[in-house]
């Protein structure tokens, strides 16, 4: 089978599942509205959550970083790229958090990655949540460590993995809160369990960080605990891009020494870091908007509550609505768009199959208004 041929019928497969992909033109948004293609649409797939993307503050950081520092790194951090607003924005993030250090990369993807393929080594074993993100579990297979996954969110099912022998070093893998479901896993409890069996928890806490517990710390702050490695990315609630490893010292030295995925990579501007200083202070201050964003999600689950859809049993921003069909949940989408809100389909292999949905995302840009629309157009389309 020539290149032509495999690409041929991978593609019409994928046509003929109803998953085909496309990525619109977005003409301008903010977290509340979306413009694209001559129309006006509410916007309900931001992972805004706080609203701070066009906020002034970081706008202007990132304006006063530039004239600075210019528009790009020009260098790996090992050579010229790690600028003072890197060290100082490394030195806060670690401070709240409550680690010794904090190390930046240039997406949470990057950041997953590096974790899992620095530290995984043949005769170690990597237990992930059998939802865990892209990501990590992309890494973890191409990891010579063992790779199993535990139930979702299941304790039980983690010790019975944790039972099992292993003559190296054993990393449990989960989020703080899950990108498709919309749920928080039971971190108090997997910690625990992988402290008994000396090993090392990592929690990507993406959709966690800046919405949950005091100051916006995070999901770990809010449930007790403090895993030996923390992912927290920038391009949910604080609005920018981008993400940091925290850890300890000693763990923070070994990455600098021997992640390639710090070592060979461009890093992030300097005017990105200053502008995510902007925006880690007004996550600290965030409260208001925090407050505002659960209003916002019980508005949405009250009114929801009696569709015919399934409603996934989340309080964070991500309200999943399961379909299940691919073909009904792009129509549902479509009839949405009708009506002016956007809210985009979810397939799989994003998502098991038979679990299409759509995935709507709550912020604290919205007014109530927009969420009442919604569920207006919701409820049509379900009449």
């Amino acid at each position: 089978m020539s290149w032509q041929q495999r690409l041929a019928q991978a593609l019409d497969r994928r046509r003929a599942a109803d998953g085909w992909r496309q990525r619109p033109v977005i003409d301008h948004q903010t977290t509340r509205t979306l413009h694209s293609g001559g129309r006006l649409y509410r916007h309900f797939s931001s992972n805004d959550y706080l609203g701070l993307t066009q906020h002034p503050a970081l706008i202007a950081g990132w304006q006063r970083g530039a004239e600075q520092a210019g528009a790009g790194a020009g260098a790996s951090g090992h050579v010229t790229g790690y600028h003072r607003q890197h060290a100082a924005l490394e030195a806060q993030l670690a401070d709240w958090l409550g680690y010794d250090r904090a190390l930046l990369f240039i997406s949470g993807f990057a950041a997953n990655q590096a974790v899992i393929h620095l530290l995984g080594e043949e005769n170690d074993r990597i237990l992930a949540d059998k939802l865990t993100h892209a990501s990590l579990l992309d890494a973890a297979s191409h990891s010579p460590a063992q790779l199993r996954r535990f139930t979702h969110n299941s304790p039980a099912s983690l010790a019975a993995r944790l039972a099992s022998p292993c003559s190296g070093e054993t990393l449990v893998v989960t989020e703080g809160i899950f990108s498709m479901d919309g749920d928080s896993a039971p971190l108090a409890a997997i910690a625990a369990q992988t402290r008994d069996a000396q090993g090392w928890l990592l929690v990507d806490d993406a959709h966690g960080i800046g919405v949950t517990g005091e100051q916006g710390r995070g999901s770990c702050w809010q449930q007790g605990i403090k895993p030996e490695l923390l992912v927290v990315t920038f391009g949910k609630a604080f609005g920018v891009s981008g993400a940091a490893l925290l850890c300890d010292a000693q763990t923070a030295d070994y990455f600098v020494q021997f992640s390639r995925h710090l070592i060979y990579s461009t890093a992030m501007p300097a005017a990105q870091a200053a502008a995510l200083q902007a925006s880690l202070g007004q996550v600290q201050q965030g409260d208001a908007l925090r407050q505002r964003l659960q209003e916002n999600i019980q508005r949405f689950r009250r009114g929801a509550a009696s569709l015919p859809w399934q409603l996934m049993d989340s309080v964070s921003a991500i309200q999943p609505l399961i379909v299940g069909d691919n073909a009904e949940a792009m129509a549902l989408s479509a009839r949405l768009a009708e009506a002016g809100c956007w809210v985009s389909p979810i397939r799989p292999p994003t998502v098991p199959p038979g679990t299409a949905r759509l995935r709507i995302t709550l912020t604290a840009a919205h007014q109530p208004d927009d969420i009442d629309i919604l569920l207006e157009a919701l409820h049509d389309a379900a009449g």
